[in-house]
């Protein structure tokens, strides 16, 4: 594969449930967890479901962050995605469990990028002739 990126694909357990309804911590944990991994924010929003949950996503220059909590369950179901080797998904992840005060964590790690025979990295922004002229720009 040449790899773009890596996606930590993360279940949180056993989390405050109190927090995992309050909009305004989970928001400022998401954005505090870009921060630390490094990653440079571009926007966010969110949404607060009836009668309880969120989602919301945080778009960093580098991918994007995004959170779904199910607070009747104490669970959290979280995404960083990372492209480039400066940002470090894992230093979002474990933030974002001290913040949920989450029991246990089960995460996954994904490498994303253009299918190959061999594996190596690729540049995140080639310049503009080194990028893939394929079937899509």
């Amino acid at each position: 594969m040449k790899k773009l990126g890596r996606h930590l694909l993360v279940e949180f357990t056993g989390c405050d449930v109190a927090t995992l309804n309050n909009r305004d911590a989970i928001e400022t944990a998401l954005k505090e967890a870009a921060r630390r991994a490094g990653a440079t924010i571009v926007n966010s929003t969110f949404h607060q479901y009836n009668p309880h949950g969120l989602s919301g996503v945080v778009v960093i220059a580098e991918s994007h962050m995004s959170i779904h909590t199910w607070p009747e369950y104490g669970y959290a179901a979280v995404d960083f995605f990372t492209c480039g080797e400066r940002v470090d998904p894992w230093k979002a992840c474990w933030h974002i469990k001290d913040a949920l005060a989450g029991r246990d964590m089960y995460p996954r790690e994904v490498s994303r990028g253009i299918p190959s025979a061999g594996d190596e990295i690729i540049p995140h922004k080639p310049r503009p002739e080194e990028a893939y002229r394929g079937g899509h720009a």
